[in-house]
Parts: structure tokens; sequence; C-alpha cells
């Protein structure tokens, strides 16, 4: 069975030459969907490559790359039939809230001076 990489893309960036250059580098037009929402008047958009090996799937993540991809995920034992938008954006989704964040740094300021014993009330 195939794995499955998938794609979030910037806004700014073109579906037709993200299409073209996986076509170009080999992955037939049956080897990737292309899942754009012309509701949201946004033109970020999701993609999903099947792969079978390592040489494909760094294939793909190059293509992706010079795409301007935002994040990358890769599905192990799915195969293209089973990468329909929802499956796809449910299995993101649970990624997404199972990865750890970076938290913002943490700066602590230490008093200088404050009570001390000579402090009488």
């Amino acid at each position: 069975m195939s794995n499955i990489l998938a794609g979030l893309f910037a806004h700014h960036s073109d579906y037709k030459k993200l299409e073209a250059d996986l076509e170009n580098s080999g992955f037939e037009n049956s080897d990737y969907i292309v899942y754009v929402n012309n509701d949201s008047g946004t033109s970020q958009y999701l993609a999903s490559v099947a792969v079978k090996d390592n040489n494909q799937t760094d294939g793909a993540k190059n293509v992706f790359s010079q795409n301007s991809v935002l994040k990358t995920y890769l599905f192990e034992n799915m195969g293209i039939e089973e990468a329909n938008y929802d499956h796809i954006r449910k299995f993101i989704d649970a990624r997404n809230r199972a990865e750890i964040h970076n938290s913002p740094d943490v700066k602590i300021k230490a008093s200088s001076s404050g009570m001390d014993s000579e402090v009488k009330f």
C-alpha cells in the first residue's frame, strides 16, 4: 500500500504550477489530488500525493517546497482512493491538536530590592 504526502499551501501560490511540477517530476494525474476551496475567497489550498517509496516522497517534498508549502504531513498505509478532503482534513486536525507547539520566551523579572528585615509595621 502507498503513503499519502499532504501539503498545505500559501495563499499566493498557484495550484496549476504545482500540478505541472508534479507531472514534470514523474507523477501521473491519478497520483495526486488538489483540493481548492472557492467559497472562502482565498486561494489557499491542500494537495495530496500518493508516494510509494522514499525517493518519491523526497521528490514530492521538493515540488511542494518549490510551490510555497506551509506544512507537510505524511500518512502511512493510505491509498489515493482514501484521500478525500474530509478524511485528510480529520487526520491533519488530529495531528495539529496532538503537536506540542513552541511556547514564547518567558522573561522573568526579578526585583533588585524589596522588603528586608529593616521594614517595620
